[in-house]
């Protein structure tokens, strides 16, 4: 679970979204409004208000100074810095309104710049001093939230740090774009905001700040009866950490909150939560299903709770590990063993949630993380932040994606609501999509009554829970007997569609009779709708259409950060709405080739931003404006295109990493696109440049990287070893050299070397806690640019490859994957598997295709009537091609469109199935 993506849940019910866009008029804070003096500027820059004086010219870098505030201080807070600076003619910027500080103070923001309400830009080291000093006279004592990457000035929400005032940008030593502050040479390096205060090498601390420093370093935990041993989890709130009691030598956790952040919807902070759970605790002391308080100290303004170290394993990875769902060939009893086990386990955690509310507690924030299973099965719950008192009746304020209670549930019936949640989850784990559209609860419950032999009825009453809706049932499925639907190479039970309740998020209810593509009425189930997709040339028209309207129908051509809603990298970095991968390039792309028709409006709009970029916007392929460019001029916009080009061949892109996504790999392939379609002598020798300098940093196929940034680098199509090795390969396109092929071939035998073969046979990457098949950074990808490497190079066949490739094509026929994207999930699989066919027939000559595209269906969701798929983590939908709607739209486009559709420079159709496979490498020899 990435925690990242909860903070861009709060703006927009159905998609993710900056949370800058939602400060409230309401809540502005008044000088927002005020009037400047004479010839001040003020300037909206991101999430803040910017305010210049005349006249001052502010150094690249230097001192800065960062004011914290609390929610109900902070309109005080910034009166007495607006009344400093503005006669003084100090520059500064501020958040304008309360919901944007909430926001930036939440409890998964951001570590490293949590805290900072206002930002003041002092002249010099002198003028840092001064500020300081005056500034902290009066601020003083007044509460605030520890700001982690600064160093904080006396006892107030005063903070202070060395770093960057203007807007430039480096590569760092990992290969990214990053903000950056310029060494004594004048080189840029990355200015590092990290959770602890630094100072670069070459800045030495003034002296005025040397008391201060001293003072942070005076808290230690040395003294304590307890031995940290490692960090389990960390949020903005505060740590988590498994430790030793020095005196007894048991195990325990220590948890931790941080005074006046980590702030949830209510208004509370870490360090009220963790006094909530101590006080639940305290009252469920005895019982086994709860970890055992042992001691809560303050140390350093830090709160700590000491509990009982579980040994055991959260129920989320046990469900991993155990389901069948995932396995390419289960045993015929898998589905009746799980289904045994899981039942066992619920009425384990029913037990433990009844055991807690007999001491009238309500525990508010039960799902799959935050229930531990010891391995004699026996279960734990933990984390009791959002516990209360029966008797509040309080709203739920922390919950896990698909466990979130309605608005309306209070007390007792939020922990109903997540148990109901839960007993899906045991079986497909996708009740995230519940939030999106509850009357996915219907079709999940009929899935898994399809998938496993649990007790008829036995999900009727999450179902009714779920929904509130005294009517709703699983129903009952013909021949809902497991085996057989598990397998990737059948249709089988798990593809047959009877309909659900599938409530529009959008707008308007879905009427039984309508005919909107993508949506069919099931005979016999009470004419609900249910969303489907269906694997030939008709079933791939409506769906066609159907998310192209959803996509369509979603655009913000107003907006100048993105023009399409997607994934939370559309706002990583500027200019992320621009891209190939999550941008608006991206989403044009794949409606153009899938056939969905040109957009002059919209690509108007790409025209327009891209060649006026925010600074710091990426270079790369399918990160910035590389990829924009190969879009452009794919959609017949050749001049604008190649000025485009141009600004990036003015950048300086040698430092970049090497991969396919944002590195050299991806502009290598690019500007011999554009050699190729320009005849542009300049881009060819660019191009070769490229490849001369991702060659040097490649080493032996048993090596690592040069830039890899350490021993186990990651692999894969996007980050991996196989992007150099597509660029290889299509230079030996064009020149035939057989170097070219060798260097592919060592690229794929770096990423082949991460790669493991698992007992039943498929190939996944390694990443050691976790095995990945996907293709941005799994298996598949890779499979993809082997397949390339296969048809350029058929003879004599390279059997280690041919081995891997046919491994790897196992990978991709598993019955169940969490997410429905084309870089991390089901339409993956689908665009793998299709490039080994002739266009458009994949879904016909492949019954592994067919059923995956009829799969898709799980995770569709109704936006308006239309289809639309959940983005990365199933929190919110996503239009984008790397993670969303157009991303599937050309994964079954490749399966079922006529013309040739895939992704740029992975040309279909290439895949090389009639290569001979000797008969020992076939049966594995």
């Amino acid at each position: 679970m990435d925690k990242r993506y909860e903070v861009y849940c709060l703006t927009h019910p159905h998609f993710y979204d900056t949370p800058s866009s939602r400060g409230g008029k309401r809540s502005r804070f008044r000088q927002t409004r005020a009037p400047l003096p004479s010839s001040w500027t003020r300037e909206r820059v991101g999430d803040w208000l910017a305010y210049r004086p005349p006249g001052v010219r502010l150094p690249p870098q230097g001192w800065k100074i960062h004011v914290a505030a609390c929610l109900d201080n902070a309109q005080s807070i910034l009166d007495e810095v607006w009344d400093h600076c503005v006669p003084r003619g100090i520059a500064f910027k501020f958040l304008p309104d309360l919901e944007t500080l909430f926001l930036a103070n939440a409890k998964y923001a951001h570590r490293g710049s949590s805290g900072k309400f206002v930002t003041v830009y002092p002249s010099d080291e002198a003028a840092c001093e001064r500020i300081l000093t005056e500034l902290g006279g009066v601020l003083d004592g007044r509460p605030g939230p520890y700001i982690l990457s600064d160093l904080r000035w006396g006892d107030g929400p005063l903070h202070v740090r060395y770093g960057a005032f203007a807007d430039r940008y480096c590569v760092s030593a990992d290969g990214v774009v990053q903000q950056a502050v310029a060494d004594p040479s004048g080189r840029l390096v990355p200015d590092v905001r990290g959770p602890t205060f630094q100072v670069p090498d070459w800045v030495e601390l003034p002296g005025f700040l040397e008391p201060h420093l001293a003072a942070s370093r005076r808290t230690t935990v040395t003294d304590l009866p307890y031995r940290i041993d490692r960090a389990l989890h960390f949020s903005n709130g505060g740590g988590l950490y498994a430790g030793v009691d020095k005196r007894t030598e048991g195990r325990v956790v220590l948890k931790e909150a941080r005074p006046y952040a980590g702030l949830t919807p209510d208004g509370a902070d870490a360090v009220t939560r963790l006094e909530r759970e101590r006080e639940a605790l305290e009252r469920l002391r005895g019982l086994s299903c709860v970890p055992a308080l042992h001691d809560h100290f303050e140390l350093g303004g830090h709160h700590f709770l000491v509990e009982d170290f579980i040994e055991g394993k959260p129920l989320h990875q046990l469900i991993v590990e155990r389901s069948p769902l995932a396995a390419l060939d289960p045993a015929p009893t898998a589905f009746a063993e799980y289904t045994g086990w899981a039942l066992d386990v619920l009425r384990r955690v029913r037990e433990a949630v009844a055991a807690v509310h007999e001491r009238d507690v309500v525990i508010g924030d039960v799902h799959t993380f935050n229930v531990m299973v010891r391995p004699d099965d026996t279960v734990v719950l933990i984390d009791f932040e959002g516990a209360s008192d029966v008797t509040h009746a309080r709203h739920q304020v922390l919950a896990a994606p698909g466990f979130h209670a309605p608005s309306t549930a209070t007390g007792l019936d939020i922990d109903r609501y997540a148990l109901a949640c839960l007993e899906l989850c045991l079986f497909v784990p996708l009740t995230g999509l519940i939030e999106l559209d509850r009357g996915k609860a219907v079709q999940l419950a009929r899935e898994a009554a399809r998938l496993f032999p649990v007790p008829d009825g036995l999900l009727d009453e999450a179902v009714r829970t779920i929904t509130g809706d005294p009517g709703s049932t699983a129903g009952s499925t013909a021949g809902s007997t497991a085996g057989g639907s598990s397998g990737g190479s059948s249709g089988s039970a798990a593809e047959g569609h009877a309909g659900s309740t599938a409530g529009t998020i959008g707008g308007a209810a879905a009427r039984p009779s309508d005919t909107t593509a993508g949506r069919t009425v099931a005979a016999g189930a009470g004419a609900d709708d249910e969303p489907r997709l269906e694997p030939d040339h008709a079933g791939w028209l409506r769906a066609r259409e159907s998310i192209t309207s959803a996509i369509l129908a979603s655009a913000t051509p107003e907006r100048d950060d993105r023009l399409f809603p997607g994934d939370i990298e559309q706002f990583a970095a500027p200019g992320g709405g621009l891209g190939l991968a999550h941008g608006a390039a991206g989403v044009l792309y794949a409606l153009d080739v899938t056939g969905a028709g040109r957009h002059p409006d919209h690509e108007d709009w790409l025209m327009r931003h891209a060649l006026h970029p925010p600074p710091g916007t990426r270079l790369g392929l399918y990160d910035g404006l590389h990829g924009v460019a190969f879009a452009l001029d794919h959609l017949g916009h050749r001049q604008e295109a190649v000025k485009i080009l141009d600004m990036c061949l003015a950048e300086r892109w040698q430092n970049l990493a090497s991969d396919l996504s944002g590195g050299l790999s991806g502009i290598g392939l690019a500007l011999l696109h554009f050699a190729d379609t320009t005849g542009d002598a300049a881009c060819r020798d660019a191009a070769h440049r490229v490849a001369e300098t991702v060659a040097d940093r490649l080493g032996p196929a048993d090596g690592v990287p040069e830039t890899s940034g350490g021993a186990h680098p990651r692999a894969g199509l996007m980050y991996g070893s196989s992007g150099p090795a597509l660029l290889f390969l299509r230079l030996h396109e064009r020149d035939g050299d057989p170097a070219h092929l060798d260097l592919a071939a060592t690229a794929l035998r770096q990423d082949l070397r991460r790669c493991v073969v698992r007992e039943e046979g498929s190939m996944e990457v390694n990443e050691g806690y976790r095995t990945m098949p996907y293709l941005a950074d799994g298996s598949v990808g890779i499979g993809m640019v082997l397949d390339d490497y296969l048809a350029l190079r058929p003879d004599p066949p390279d059997e280690e490859f041919v081995t891997a490739a046919a491994a790897i094509r196992e990978a991709s026929r598993a019955s169940f994957y969490i997410e429905p994207g084309l870089f991390d999930g089901v339409a993956g699989m689908i665009l793998h598997r299709s490039r080994a066919h002739p266009p458009g027939t994949a879904a016909v000559r492949d019954p592994v295709v067919a059923a995956h595209i009829r799969r898709l269906g799980r995770h569709a969701c109704l936006l308006d009537g239309r289809l639309a798929f959940p983005g990365e983590q199933l929190m919110r939908l996503s239009m984008d091609l790397a993670t969303g709607g157009a991303g599937v739209a050309l994964a079954v486009g490749a399966a079922c469109h006529a013309t040739p559709t895939g992704l740029p420079f992975l040309t279909p159709g290439r895949s090389a199935p009639d290569i001979h496979v000797p008969r020992h490498v076939r049966e594995g020899r």
